[in-house]
């Protein structure tokens, strides 16, 4: 799960980070009153969307009076923000940051992240942060330095020490560098996040270490005990799909294909995208139903998925471990019958009461294209998807 800027420094604040002082705003008004209220003579207006490279797309502006701060709101508030991680279709800008203007002598770039490799949390520093970052880990990688952080151990002062030595900060500044990183870490660590970016740190002219940006995003599966963190989602920012999906205990992402998939397992959901591209198709979606699906489960997925306009067929790959392939049948057999379905259905069971769940399905008196292993379910429902292509243009001709 992402948070907006303003809200990840405000948890960053708790520990104890400097941060600007700052107020999120929903309307221009707002931002002005915002600007007037933390009074000074510069203010950055800030675009709050969930992806990074705002300041190049003009989602960062310094305004040097209350008129520019006007004029900034009313330009960036509710129009489409293109930056490169949004796509070319953009974001709609619904909230605004004031803060107040910081003076900047140096910009730093720190993070933390989980680096599943190691096992271990990664600590990325670098003397050159800033917009330019990724260029600066291609063009010049030795400016990019790292320590990996063994959890169950945390960050000791001798690693943190090392690493702001490394991205050579002034000596005055060190110790307080030092404890900037431990507040960082357990501000990680204690709220189950997956990544914490800081860029930039900035040095201002009087040596002090401000976090002039933040990004915080948080493992899924440890909201449950961040109740507080949960409630800081913003569905504006997300896909109404996988908002609507998340509802239903579902994993839904949308592509750009024809043929949906309906799996069981992040894994096997992954391959079963991979083995229909192999066989010349495009996968309309990721849909992970898990261990626990029932009837109910998968007719909410059966509307998700048909609610793409492009939808050629529907493969459902099911490996029956914990879940078992009789109750995924009935689901199927209800989901199918309960939305009207159109388009062809290709199903592949396998595992725990897979003959049970096949007679199911041949019972129902549904027209179902039965596949006897991923190969086969694959080529079946490219097949299909192509058939049904031809037969829509016939229809329409």
């Amino acid at each position: 799960m992402k948070i907006h800027e303003y809200q990840a420094k405000e948890i960053l604040r708790r520990y104890g980070v400097n941060v600007p002082a700052g107020i999120a705003c929903f309307s221009v008004a707002a931002a002005v009153q915002a600007a007037e209220k933390l009074g000074g003579d510069k203010w950055v207006v800030k675009a709050q969307i969930y992806a990074g490279g705002r300041g190049k797309a003009g989602g960062v502006k310094l305004a040097k009076s209350i008129e520019e701060v006007r004029q900034f709101a009313e330009a960036m508030l509710f129009s489409s923000l293109v930056t490169h991680q949004t796509g070319p279709q953009g974001r709609i800008v619904h909230r605004l940051y004031i803060e107040q203007g910081v003076a900047i002598h140096h910009e730093y770039y720190l993070a933390l992240v989980v680096d599943r490799a190691s096992q271990c949390v990664s600590l990325i520093a670098s003397e050159a942060g800033g917009v330019d970052i990724e260029q600066v880990a291609a063009e010049t990688p030795d400016k990019i330095h790292k320590i990996m952080i063994d959890p169950l151990k945390g960050l000791n002062p001798q690693d943190a020490g090392n690493i702001v030595t490394r991205i050579n900060l002034p000596e005055s500044c060190r110790p307080e560098a030092i404890v900037m990183l431990d507040a960082l870490y357990r501000a990680f660590d204690e709220n189950d996040t997956s990544l914490l970016e800081i860029n930039p740190m900035i040095l201002t002219p009087g040596n002090r270490l401000i976090a002039l940006d933040a990004k915080m995003n948080f493992d899924d599966n440890a909201l449950f005990r961040h109740p507080d963190i949960a409630a800081l989602r913003d569905p504006d920012e997300e896909d109404p799909l996988e908002v609507e999906a998340s509802k239903h205990g579902l994993s839904y992402i949308p592509l750009d294909g024809d043929i949906a998939c309906l799996v069981n397992g992040a894994g096997l959901a992954m391959a079963t995208m991979d083995i229909i591209k192999l066989y010349g198709g495009n996968p309309a979606n990721f849909l992970d139903v898990g261990g626990g699906a029932t009837a109910e489960k998968v007719t909410e997925a059966f509307k998700l998925m048909l609610r793409n306009p492009g939808l050629r067929a529907i493969l459902v790959n099911i490996f029956g471990g914990i879940m078992r392939c009789d109750v995924i049948a009935e689901g199927v057999v209800a989901a199918a019958r309960e939305v009207g379905l159109a388009v062809p259905l290709i199903v592949r069971l396998e595992g725990t009461n897979m003959e049970l769940g096949k007679k199911i399905l041949a019972d129902s008196g549904l027209t179902i294209i039965p596949a006897s292993n991923m190969a086969d379910a694959a080529r079946k429902a490219v097949d299909a998807a192509a058939r049904f292509r031809s037969e829509a243009v016939t229809r329409e001709v």
